[in-house]
């Protein structure tokens, strides 16, 4: 393993889910700004620019400069934080961080699993990708049927993915290392690690999370 390119991914990793916590946690105790964001027509724009962003970051990071990536990762978790911050009003801050805890042992596990599997894990990714293509439809979907116990089938089968896309991104790095640039590669691998990460620990806190109401 080399140590310097994983201390790098895991250090931009890191910033970003700070980032993106910090940033969810300073608005969700400012009324004015969660009023604004939430209230207002401006969640749409938000919203609309975070999946812009992270579309077109994940699309050309590899064309990227490494400074430019660095941009677009930070910038992308500082906007995720804006909408992250609905997190800190619906949940008890206790409730967070015992669901932060169990994401983070399940993060080192399979990420162990993907590092010294001898398997390749690259059909994976196509497979992960319909799986989780499906799961949006399925979401959509259930929009209008408003099935609670199917909502908790999706939210399953997304843990259930985004585990799986752990073991396959840090595989990916492994296969990747020496052909990229270490800092570059360092970037992309924090970049889907950032997003398994924050994936599953939105899912588990719909399961384990306890509201603020109760």
């Amino acid at each position: 393993m080399k140590n310097n390119l994983y201390s790098k991914m895991f250090m931009w990793m890191f910033i970003g889910l700070m980032i993106t916590f910090l940033t969810g946690y300073y608005v969700s105790t400012n009324p004015n700004m969660l009023y604004n964001i939430f209230a207002t027509k401006l969640y749409w724009v938000i919203f609309i620019v975070e999946l812009i962003t992270v579309v077109v970051l994940s699309a050309r990071i590899m064309k990227m400069s490494k400074n430019g990536a660095i941009f677009g990762f930070l910038l992308y978790s500082f906007i995720t934080g804006l909408t992250f911050s609905s997190i800190f009003v619906l949940f008890k801050m206790s409730s967070i961080m015992f669901v932060f805890l169990i994401t983070a042992v399940l993060f080192l596990v399979f990420a162990l699993i993907g590092y010294f599997t001898k398997m390749d894990l690259t059909k994976l990714g196509s497979i992960l990708f319909m799986g989780l293509l499906g799961i949006i439809l399925a979401s959509l979907l259930n929009l209008i049927f408003k099935s609670e116990s199917f909502d908790l089938v999706l939210i399953i089968l997304g843990i259930i993915i985004f585990i799986g896309y752990i073991a396959y991104d840090i595989n990916k790095v492994k296969r990747l290392e020496g052909m990229i640039d270490e800092d570059k590669l360092a970037i992309i691998g924090a970049l889907d690690l950032y997003l398994d990460f924050l994936n599953l620990f939105i899912r588990l806190l719909q399961i384990f999370g306890k509201s603020n109401d109760n």
